[in-house]
Order: structure tokens, then C-alpha cells, then sequence
């Protein structure tokens, strides 16, 4: 009797320890989880440079009438029936401006713009040495050469009141009170202009 009771006993035992569960596998804890992303490195932020292209100055732009004041300086003297004077124009304006080559020069009716005869033909002679750089206040000069009206047996004579400039390459024109002879004849030029020099 007591023999089949530890058989029984024994027997317990046994089926005890095998219904005992196997360790499962660890999982991993939120907390884990966390300390994984706050050591896992940022993207770094872009560095490319600016696309912005740079500022430049702007260049000075060409002078024009409204920026000049002009005036005749007939101390030049003459020879063969010639006169030579010096076309003179200032700048006026608060910035600088640019003077390049010959201005085109006509004598007019005062308070006109219409042209007496044919214009001022350019002097070869003068020709341009480059653009001029003309700040506030400064002058440059062209020679002028007006030939005598008298000189020309067919010259219809008129009677002129005055120089009309217009500076190189401008659309406006300044006018310079300046009595003179001119021929209403357009193949006959009583005119002749050199290059702006400084």
C-alpha cells in the first residue's frame, strides 16, 4: 500500500515539472525603444550656398541735354574766312555721366528745332580719343568751325539765332544763343564739329 502511494507521489512530481512553461524570448521595452531614437542621429540640415546671384554697381549712363549747359567760346580766333570756337557743355546734374564722340550741331531760328541748311559735318582731324568720364561740375569741349556765310557766291543767306546741340548719342538737344550767318542751301556746310575731349 504504501508502495503504490509514493509511486503516486513520484508520478505528480513529474507531471508538475513537465506542465512547467519554457522561458519565452525577451521582448524588447518601450523604454528601450525610446533611448534607441533619441541616440539615432539627425539629417543634417543643408549648407548649399545661396543661389543669389551679387550686386553690381550700375554703369553711368550717357549724358544727355537735359543733364549739360552748354556754351560758345569764340576766343578760338579764325583763318580763311572761318571762325574756330569752342563748343563747351557742363554737367549739371547730381551724377556722373558719360561723353562719347561727336555731338551733332545745327544753327536755328531761336525758340526752334528745325535746322537752317545742312548740320555741322564731323572733323576727321578730332576724332574721339574715348568716352569721357563727366562728374558734377565738369566741362568738356569740342571744336567748332563755322566758315563764313559770304564765302559762298549761291548761299541764300539766313539769318540765325542760334547753336541747337544735341550730345552723343541723346535724343534731346540744348540750344546756345549764338548770332550767325547760316545758308538755307542743305548741300552747302558751313559747319564743321570735332570730337568731345575733356
Amino acid at each position: 500500500m504504501s508502495a503504490v502511494v509514493g509511486l503516486g507521489v513520484a508520478l505528480t512530481g513529474c507531471g508538475q515539472a513537465s506542465s512547467t512553461p519554457a522561458s519565452s524570448a525577451p521582448t524588447t521595452s518601450s523604454a528601450a525603444a525610446s533611448r534607441t531614437a533619441e541616440t539615432t542621429p539627425s539629417s543634417p540640415q543643408s549648407t548649399a550656398p545661396s543661389s543669389t546671384p551679387p550686386i553690381t554697381p550700375a554703369e553711368p549712363a550717357l549724358c544727355m541735354a537735359a543733364s549739360l549747359e552748354g556754351s560758345l567760346d569764340a576766343s578760338g580766333g579764325g583763318a580763311a574766312g572761318s571762325v574756330y570756337m569752342k563748343l563747351i557743355v557742363k554737367n549739371t546734374s547730381g551724377t556722373l555721366c558719360i561723353l562719347d564722340g561727336y555731338p551733332g550741331v545745327s544753327l536755328v531760328k531761336s525758340g526752334t528745332t528745325t535746322p537752317i541748311g545742312a548740320p555741322a559735318v564731323r572733323n576727321p582731324q578730332a576724332p574721339s580719343a574715348g568716352p569721357i568720364s563727366l562728374a558734377p561740375g565738369q566741362s568738356a569741349a569740342a571744336v567748332l568751325q563755322y566758315t563764313q556765310a559770304g564765302n559762298y557766291q549761291d548761299c541764300t543767306q539766313v539769318p540765325a539765332d542760334a547753336v541747337l546741340v544735341y550730345p552723343p548719342s541723346a535724343t534731346d538737344s540744348l540750344t546756345i544763343v549764338q548770332p550767325l550767318t547760316a545758308c538755307s542751301n542743305a548741300d552747302i556746310a558751313l559747319l564743321h564739329i570735332g570730337a568731345f575731349a575733356p
